[in-house]
């Protein structure tokens, strides 16, 4: 595989970081900040929705721009976002800042996965895909690990001065080792690319992008509560049980591309009723220590199992046609079902059964996603001669 894959891959990193790592630092900030738990969990869901109005956006502005500066731009707008949520000085501000790191965070996968299938031969698109993923499973292996000791131990404000580190590292790499011709302009108009979008397969593509991982992040935003509350493990402990998810990020993700290469729909439709199931078995672990690490781990393989089959569905039902923008959109679509999630789970906490039901609520959303996708399969089935 090209090294610019591995470029990419160290800006997903960062981005990776600066997503997940507030779940792990939840009470830290909320006792800093003297807002709740419900409230910090905000701050994921603001960060998901900028991703979401960001996406398009950024992805129309940037259209005409060749994409290896559109890379650069990008990593560089997270890298001034992390460094104002490293000086907020309130909630709000944090916020606020959170959001404008999230304006470069839908683009960059979008555009990365669209230069990715472009470096490598058509078989290998969903693996090229995977290794970019890879920078941001390797987050939660490590980066998140790691960004929750150090807030744990030094204050969660250092957590974001790490995390404009490695966003400066980001821009180093892709501007050296990204070729400059990696994925040029589209010949095309953003509004007809639009148009295109709206084909039934792309539309229900979206969808099941938003369902299947908000079932994940209803759980996994509220992760840290759950570890401490339900299954006694130490503020400490958290980040070690963070680690083992992230194992299981890689994992999923490295599979779930080589199965996608090789059967793309058996895989979308499998992915998400393992999620589904792992997030229901999940309900009877909750007070065990354990079990807890063990269906953490699942939880990891499963959700990122379906990540490279939903990006490479949406390219390919694009039928060519604003590759960028409808990639983008995907990505908008993750994190959209990321903000559902993270508001379900804390109605959940806040007006529900609580903490203890987040897993089998989760689990309802993988199963909406499938049957989308399963009304996806057919839907394209029944269009493709038109295309």
């Amino acid at each position: 595989m090209p090294l610019a894959l591995y470029a990419l891959a160290v800006g997903a990193f960062g981005i990776g970081v600066t997503e997940f790592v507030i779940m792990g630092l939840l009470l830290e900030v909320s006792g800093d900040l003297n807002v709740s738990i419900s409230a910090a969990g905000m701050l994921i869901s603001g960060y998901a929705l900028g991703v979401m109005a960001g996406a398009p956006v950024m992805t129309v502005v940037t259209a005409r721009w060749p994409r290896k500066a559109t890379l650069l731009a990008l990593m560089a707008i997270f890298t001034l976002g992390n460094l104002a949520c490293a000086i907020a000085p309130t909630y709000f501000g944090l916020l606020a800042a959170r959001v404008l790191t999230a304006f470069a965070h839908g683009t960059f996968f979008g555009v990365g996965s669209v230069v990715a299938t472009q470096l490598v031969a058509p078989h290998q698109r969903a693996s090229a895909i995977a290794i970019m993923f890879t920078g941001l499973t390797i987050a939660t292996v490590l980066g998140v690990p790691f960004g929750t000791w150090l807030g744990q131990i030094a204050g969660w404000r250092a957590t974001f001065w790490a995390v404009v580190g490695i966003g400066l590292l980001a821009l180093i790499v892709i501007a050296l080792l990204v070729p400059r011709d990696a994925g040029q302009i589209e010949d095309s108009d953003w509004r007809s690319d639009l148009r295109a979008l709206a084909r039934g397969p792309v539309v229900l593509g979206l969808l099941t992008t938003v369902f299947g991982f908000g079932g994940m992040f209803v759980v996994f935003t509220y992760i840290a509560p759950l570890l401490t509350q339900l299954a006694h493990f130490s503020d400490r402990a958290v980040s070690l049980v963070l680690l083992v998810f992230g194992g299981g990020l890689v994992v999923g993700n490295i599979v779930g591309g080589k199965l996608a290469d090789r059967h793309l729909e058996a895989t979308l439709i499998g992915s998400l009723l393992l999620l589904a199931a792992v997030l229901g078995l999940m309900s009877f672990a909750v007070r065990d220590g354990v079990a807890m690490v063990i269906f953490v781990a699942l939880l990891g393989a499963a959700s990122f199992a379906t990540v490279p089959a939903l990006q490479m569905w949406v390219l390919e039902k694009s039928n060519g046609a604003g590759q960028s923008l409808a990639s983008s959109f995907n990505i908008g679509a993750f994190n959209l079902g990321n903000a559902i999630g993270a508001w379900l789970g804390g109605m959940t906490i806040d007006h529900g059964p609580g903490l203890v039901a987040l897993p089998w609520v989760g689990a309802l959303l993988p199963l909406v996603a499938a049957a989308l996708a399963f009304k996806g399969l057919r839907t394209a089935r029944v269009t493709a001669p038109a295309c």
